[in-house]
């Protein structure tokens, strides 16, 4: 994989060697920003040469003078003070990370002209850097000319800021929901050969290191529970299925957890309703729900989360043989429930059926919220840059939003109701699993909703921004690691304490 800079904060001092970054103001040059290190007079002549105006993400960078110590200077645009939030700063960090090539020794002075600068944008400085420096290359061997390995270092970022240590304190937290998210796309960009359902399922039990308690249904205990549903998808593949439940109970004992459920599918073919060969490949990330479940449990537990939480992942290979399940079979869930199964491809909603259902039945959450690449539908309501929202609740759907905006992982609500409930309903069980040519993600959504009861209920359909979205300035991954960073401001602003 690739290699984790190591990052720490520090006070104003003057750089002595490697690579240092100042930042511009649009139309405020250098002034207060060289103070530590003085590459005024070097960088302003490159401002002008570049025609430089400190434009957001704007860079540049000059080689060391004669006699400095120094291997480059660069200057990183911030765009307009006043438009400067969270989120602005985390890219800000981006394109240091994208800058930042083989330098081994980096300093990043935080200093602006009339801006105090605090401990939360020092801290989402170093999580932008975290979230840009990502990448999936465990499976490329690097060789040099000799045929011989050759392994990089990583990056030794000191970040100088007026606030060090309330930096370092609110970077640990940062950390931990950047470790999630990181996770998340590590599952999704792994290749379905080396991750079932079964390899996936140990990957949840893995943050019992954290402390998790994390418990593993196989598909016996699922068929005694009557999950029919979730295991006749299941059943064309010699993988078996797999239901991870993780608890953290980092909240009072008394406190009922909030719940998300995530559908794992770690491949889908489309069963005998096969999709067309080109981009199936694209299908090992058809669990982008259950990896952005799992990275949020990772999260929230690695920050110590004051909240109880509950996740469960539906995990499934929809595979061809023999023994796959036909269009026009009937399956029976665990909610006793029946459904005519008309497209196998329509595979998502049955896995969580099950697993929605188990949720509310044991639980009883304050609410649940899904989280599944569920439809291409999705896409062509809402492109790729937000996720489509379903409740039945409108605070629930309101808060989601709020902090949809903060941490800029958009969702857009879409409509329920009854005349498009109408539209899933089977002339030979109690429902079917398509509703037709139009509204696939809603009739997706009125699907799920069958099996929620009365408790508040979100739906996440990430079709579109969980894999292949566009690339940006924190992420150039195809797996996006999408809705970790979400539900962790979701937990952390309403349901903590």
């Amino acid at each position: 994989m690739s290699l984790k800079p190591s990052i720490t904060f520090a006070k104003f001092s003057a750089p002595r060697k490697g690579t240092v970054f100042v930042l511009s103001a649009e139309g405020e040059g250098l002034a207060g920003a060289a103070s530590a290190c003085d590459p005024e007079k070097v960088l302003e002549r490159a401002f002008a040469a570049a025609e430089f105006s400190g434009k957001f993400g704007a860079l540049v960078e000059v080689l060391a003078p004669q006699g400095s110590q120094f291997d480059r200077l660069a200057a990183i645009g911030t765009g307009q003070v006043s438009e400067l939030d969270e989120h602005a700063w985390m890219k800000i960090g981006g394109a240091i990370a994208a800058a930042l090539r083989n330098a081994v020794e980096v300093a990043v002075v935080l200093d602006l002209p009339g801006l105090s600068i605090g401990g939360a944008e020092a801290a989402a400085v170093g999580a932008g850097i975290l979230m840009r420096s990502y990448a999936f290359d465990k499976y490329k061997t690097k060789k040099d000319g000799n045929g011989q390995s050759t392994p990089k270092k990583p990056a030794k970022i000191v970040i100088q800021t007026a606030h060090p240590a309330d930096a370092k304190k609110k970077f640990a937290d940062a950390e931990a929901v950047v470790g999630g998210v990181l996770l998340a796309r590590d599952l999704v960009n792994e290749p379905a050969n080396m991750l079932g359902p079964v390899e996936f399922a140990a990957r949840a039990g893995a943050l019992e290191a954290l402390g998790v308690k994390v418990e593993i249904l196989a598909e016996k205990e699922m068929r005694k529970l009557g999950m029919g549903s979730l295991l006749g998808v299941a059943q064309g593949s010699p993988r078996g299925a797999r239901l991870a439940v993780m608890q953290w109970n980092g909240g009072k004992a008394k406190d009922k957890p909030v719940a998300f459920v995530g559908k794992g599918v770690t491949f889908d073919t489309g069963g005998n309703s096969m999709k067309p060969a080109s981009s199936m490949e694209d299908m090992k990330g058809d669990m982008g729900g259950a990896a952005a479940v799992l990275g949020l449990m990772h999260a929230l537990a690695a920050r110590k989360a004051k909240a109880n939480v509950v996740g469960i992942i539906g995990l499934v290979e929809n595979a061809v043989d023999g023994n796959s399940q036909r269009p026009g079979d009937i399956v029976t869930s665990m909610s006793g429930q029946t459904i005519e199964v008309l497209n196998t491809d329509a595979e998502g909603r049955l896995v969580l059926a099950d697993a929605l259902w188990y949720c509310h039945d044991r639980f009883q959450p304050q609410f649940m919220i899904d989280l599944a690449t569920l439809t291409g539908a999705i896409m062509v309501a809402l492109g790729q840059h937000h996720a489509g929202l379903f409740s039945n609740n409108d605070e629930l759907a309101g808060r989601l939003a709020e902090a949809g905006q903060a941490t800029q992982e958009r969702v857009w609500r879409m409509p329920l109701g009854p005349d498009y409930d109408k539209l899933i309903d089977s002339r030979n069980a109690d429902m079917k699993n398509i509703g037709g040519r139009y509204g696939g993600a809603i009739t997706a959504a009125q699907f799920l909703q069958r099996f929620v009861k009365d408790t508040p209920w979100a739906h996440l359909d990430i079709a579109g921004t969980a894999m292949g979205a566009p690339a940006s300035e924190i992420n150039q991954s195809w797996g996006t690691g999408f809705g970790v960073r979400l539900l962790d401001r979701l937990v952390h602003d309403h349901y903590e304490g």
